[in-house]
């Protein structure tokens, strides 16, 4: 882990020490640096679970990632700066999808002066700070969620309305990298998976998120979104460099796919 790196990459000039101001800062700095994004799965590019190529992805070329680059390269960060930090396996709505969904989220359980926080910057759309592993309400620049305690040992994160993932499960025992490779494929080549079927990215610009779906930006807030529907590839390939830092020209070509799903899914609600 070359932290160095890492700390430009996210803006961070402060002195790194193992406690809870700088697992906040770091947590902030990554998510406002680093947009969470599923491009290469939609064109079609192998993406791997493995740190290193996540440090090579999100450091180096300057990309953005999804939750097992994104919490991996992070969680590296954390360990060479002295956190004892344990890899879980989440599993993103866990409470509709049962025990199949396992696996489809990597969450970080961070020990902070003998006490457990969850650090996650690789949701989508989720908490801006780190938070105690405690049952109960939790609010973070004006955004709210809840944690609580599920069935036979799982705990259950509540996400706030305004953004994707309602929920999420996990479990306190470390990951199993073997299961996370197997989810990991699984996510960028099963056709129902929602990587698969959508282009996703989300940034947070202080307080505000921005998030594409397919052709259509989201500004959230706490107590709002609003939708532009994009018009040409041209003005997905200037949105993504603007807003997110991605300078990917090559996502023109995904443009006519696009369309159709937006097309598709106008149909569908007509019907519906």
């Amino acid at each position: 882990m070359e932290l160095a790196a890492y700390l430009e990459r996210i803006g961070f000039s402060g002195q790194a020490r193992p406690d809870l101001a700088t697992l906040r800062a770091l947590h902030r700095a990554h998510l406002a640096a680093i947009p969470y994004e599923n491009l290469d799965v939609q064109l079609g590019r192998r993406v791997t679970p493995d740190p290193a190529a996540a440090f090579d992805k999100l450091v180096t070329r300057r990309r953005g990632g999804w939750c097992y680059e994104m919490n991996g390269v992070l969680g590296a960060a954390l360990g060479a700066i002295g956190f004892k930090v344990t890899r879980l396996a989440g599993g993103v709505m866990r409470a509709v999808a049962g025990d199949s969904a396992t696996g489809n989220h990597l969450v970080l359980l961070v020990d902070v002066a003998g006490q457990p926080w969850i650090a996650d910057v690789g949701l989508g759309g989720g908490t801006l700070e780190p938070y105690r592993l405690a049952a109960g309400p939790v609010s973070i620049s004006g955004y709210d969620f809840r944690l609580e305690g599920a069935d036979d040992g799982w705990w259950r994160f509540h996400n706030h309305p305004n953004f994707g993932a309602p929920s999420f499960d996990f479990r306190l025992a470390p990951a199993d990298p073997a299961m996370l490779a197997a989810k990991c494929d699984w996510l960028q080549s099963a056709p129902e998976s929602i990587f698969v079927q959508h282009l996703i990215v989300h940034r947070f610009r202080r307080e505000e998120a921005l998030q594409i779906v397919d052709r259509t930006l989201h500004r959230v807030t706490p107590d709002r979104v609003e939708k532009t529907v994009m018009q040409s590839a041209d003005e997905l390939v200037a949105v993504l460099a603007a807003d997110f830092g991605l300078d990917l020209p090559e996502t023109a070509a995904l443009w006519p796919s696009l369309l159709d799903r937006h097309e598709r899914a106008m149909a569908a609600d007509a019907e519906a």
